[in-house]
């Protein structure tokens, strides 16, 4: 990297900074300074970027409406500039970004359904693998069931929430009429068992059930434990939900351990 003058800047620190000057060695074809080239330059990556976000997060933009979403965006695009050039996986710090956002404090539920939206985008670009048949698991001795341990299909996702994410998603996502109450907690599945990514409704308990048995733990070891944090849990409901759904790619093995 060459050098720069004192008061110079790198191209691409000036290029997510409206408020920075004129990088060194910008010039037009008369071989002056082009300030006004790189403006334009530079915004087209600033609106290229806010509109990939827009896309990503689209329940969170019909929430807080495009204009304040575009400002929104781009004062994240000035924060986190895209680490890799396929703009599919740009946004992955987003939901933080609200969560810690001083004017979005108010609606603390708005971070959650970024990250329901982040996990559906991890999802329908996950790599091709068939759900497990949930014969596999009726097909063990009963002594063995509660040690069994299970692989996470790779589009598999647990988001927990204190709010109704589903709810708030089915809404502003696919334009569905919900009445939703803030009050209500769900937690999500989010899984792609064929071509199509479904958001599925988790049972109480099910999200910590489900997410240690992502973690590697025994079924018998997820279930004592959901059943410690949630007397409602019911571990056949949960269980038949997450093979029905297309949780698990199947049966950990000592290769694939």
């Amino acid at each position: 990297m060459t050098s720069l003058k004192p008061g110079s800047v790198h191209f691409s620190e000036a290029l997510l900074d409206p408020d920075s000057p004129l990088p060194q060695g910008i010039v037009g074809p008369d071989g002056k300074p082009a300030p006004k080239r790189f403006n334009v330059y530079r915004n087209n990556v600033v609106v290229s970027l806010c509109e990939a976000l827009g896309k990503t997060y689209p329940s969170i933009k019909a929430l807080l409406g495009e204009d304040y979403f575009n400002a929104l965006a781009r004062a994240f695009v000035s924060q986190t500039p895209p680490q890799s050039p396929v703009l599919i996986w740009y946004g992955a710090e987003f939901p933080d970004f609200v969560e810690t956002f001083p004017p979005l404090e108010a609606y603390p539920y708005l971070a959650d359904v970024a990250r329901v939206e982040w996990a559906w985008l991890q999802a329908y670009h996950a790599e091709d693998a068939a759900p497990m048949d949930p014969a596999v698991l009726g097909a063990l001795p009963p002594d063995e069931v509660g040690d069994a341990r299970f692989r996470r299909h790779p589009a598999a996702w647990v988001i927990s929430t204190a709010w109704p994410v589903l709810d708030l998603l089915r809404a502003n996502r696919f334009d569905e009429k919900v009445e939703i109450d803030l009050g209500t907690a769900q937690s999500v599945l989010i899984t792609r068992p064929e071509l199509d990514v479904e958001l599925t409704l988790l049972r109480p308990g099910a999200d910590l059930f489900l997410q240690s048995l992502f973690n590697g733990q025994s079924l018998g070891e997820a279930a004592l434990a959901a059943q410690e944090n949630c007397p409602d849990f019911s571990l056949s409901d949960s269980l038949s939900d997450c093979l029905s759904n297309g949780a698990f790619q199947g049966l950990a093995t000592a290769e694939t351990d």
